[in-house]
């Protein structure tokens, strides 16, 4: 085993994380008080590779193996919790995209991802089915060299902001999960819609519903064969759901870290705050806990760079870590005093935003459905 980060992941952990201090965490709390979308925020981080970790060199990405995009994130999210999210679909979109993409679509949109002047969305839940990838609604048909696509998406990141979204439809509805099909769906074309939501937190990722009225697709734009992306989906989020665990880690250890120094300077009857047990206890505890999540999320980026079975640790890392960070932002709300209850501190905000990973991407009950199948297999669990 070696835990130690190699030169050049140390040399991205350091870059990301000044960048993070000095270009995302000043105006982490603008976008929420304006319910803004960062596009500056997308823009610079377009500029220094955040946007491409997981594209090819060919299409202007880092090519980055998973550990080293992992080292990225976590770092970032210390200071932009919000625009963490524009890196996490990036990786997803790359990874679906550019692996089994037409090359003249991947040539059209991922070089402009990458430097973040273009923003494809995913688009997988509906209002009626999140979980549930097999029961979408959502429904392409072939007609001659075009897809007409008509259905309509439900919480859909940036898409207020996005530019073209990867839409998995039923391509054969009797097929169940194996009539799932993919396609990039350009949100300029006649019959794309959009509604924004008014959200509790993570106000900058502009969330809303996609509506397609009779959406005629180009063939060319489906992603690799019919029925083939539910499992490509699901491989997928086997990589994503380590990414999210040290995402909302990352925002954690922030408030962490700024809470430690506040109670440091704080005094009650002469002594600094951190002197007294009942405050430095907890923070102890979510301490070792978030440091267990944390290696938990790079051994299961591990072994995908291996080509390691990992589905089960993909989803202990989403079924733990944003609880973990959830608890742990708490906690430092809660030792900020009074403090902590006003926007003064970013501790609030950061609670507010990272309750929404207790949901996304598979809620903890979905995770333990995972993890209980993996150990006893289907015919048990």
């Amino acid at each position: 085993m070696d835990f130690s980060l190699s030169e050049e992941q140390q040399l991205v952990a350091d870059t990301i994380g000044s960048f993070a201090r000095e270009v995302l965490l000043p105006k982490y709390a603008h976008w929420d008080r304006h319910e803004l979308f960062p596009r500056e925020q997308f823009l610079a981080m377009g500029d220094i590779g955040l946007l491409g970790l997981r594209v090819s060199e060919a299409h202007g990405g880092q090519d980055m193996d998973a550990v080293t995009a992992g080292v990225a994130m976590e770092a970032a999210a210390r200071g932009d919790f919000n625009c963490c999210y524009g890196i996490l679909i990036a990786c997803f979109a790359g990874e679906i995209l550019g692996c089994y993409g037409d090359d003249a679509v991947k040539a059209e949109w991922l070089p402009a991802m990458v430097s973040g002047e273009k923003i494809i969305c995913t688009c997988l839940t509906e209002p009626q089915s999140g979980s549930d990838v097999a029961g979408i609604r959502t429904r392409a048909v072939r007609d001659g060299d075009d897809y007409i696509i008509s259905g309509e998406k439900a919480s859909i990141t940036l898409v207020m902001a996005g530019d073209a979204g990867i839409v998995f439809a039923k391509t054969d509805p009797a097929a169940g999960a194996k009539g799932v099909t993919a396609f990039l769906v350009p949100f300029d074309l006649p019959g794309v819609s959009r509604a924004p939501y008014s959200d509790l937190g993570s106000r900058g990722i502009v969330r809303g519903s996609l509506f397609f009225d009779e959406v005629r697709v180009p063939a060319r734009y489906r992603i690799g064969d019919e029925g083939a992306a539910f499992s490509r989906v699901m491989q997928t989020f086997d990589y994503t759901r380590a990414l999210i665990g040290l995402m909302c880690l990352g925002a954690a250890q922030a408030s962490l870290s700024e809470t430690v120094e506040y109670l440091k300077s704080r005094q009650s009857f002469g002594q600094p705050l951190s002197r007294y047990q009942g405050v430095s206890f907890p923070v102890a505890d979510w301490a070792a806990k978030m440091e267990m999540a944390r290696w938990l999320c790079f051994r299961t980026l591990w072994l995908r760079d291996r080509e390691m079975p990992h589905t089960a640790e993909a989803a202990m890392c989403k079924m733990q870590c944003p609880d973990i960070a959830v608890g742990a932002i708490h906690e430092c709300l809660l030792l900020h005093g009074h403090y902590g209850y006003t926007k003064d501190y970013l501790q609030e905000q950061r609670l507010r935003d990272v309750i929404g990973q207790q949901i996304a991407d598979g809620t903890t009950q979905i995770q333990k459905l995972i993890v209980s199948r993996e150990i006893f297999g289907r015919d048990f669990a």
